[in-house]
């Protein structure tokens, strides 16, 4: 099954962190990467640029609006994300808790739905290869 990590950072903790701490995490967490990658675990990951340069987009009652910044606010934003094989959700979780950021905001962890059993579902034509 595959999971998807997302990792959600408060900004003010990472800028809390010893010279040099978020260096040494982010090296480790690369490093970490990369090893998953070559196990066959971790089928990819992204970082995002800062929320402060997001665009949210809403359509309300056919109209559509265009505003500064994330959709919710809060303190965590997201960061990015890791997409992973696990057999299941406890080793998905386990997978979660070994990134640094789980300390400096939060990893949710998420099933990815088959997207062509909905397909099939709702009769929509199989994707173009």
């Amino acid at each position: 099954m595959q999971y998807l990590l997302l990792v959600y950072t408060d900004e003010s903790l990472i800028e809390a962190l010893p010279e040099g701490d978020y260096d040494r995490r982010m090296r480790h967490c690369l490093e970490h990467a990369d090893e998953l990658k070559a196990s066959g675990t971790l089928l990819g990951f992204q970082q995002l640029e800062p929320a402060k340069g997001a665009k949210s987009v809403r359509r309300r009652g056919g109209k559509v609006s265009v505003v500064d910044g994330p959709f919710a606010e809060t303190k965590e934003m997201l960061a990015g994300f890791n997409l992973v094989e696990a057999d299941s959700m406890e080793d998905a979780l386990r997978l979660a808790q070994q990134l640094p950021w789980a300390d400096t905001g939060c990893i949710e962890v998420r099933e990815v739905r088959n997207v062509d059993a909905v397909r099939q579902r709702v009769g929509a034509r199989p994707a173009a290869a």
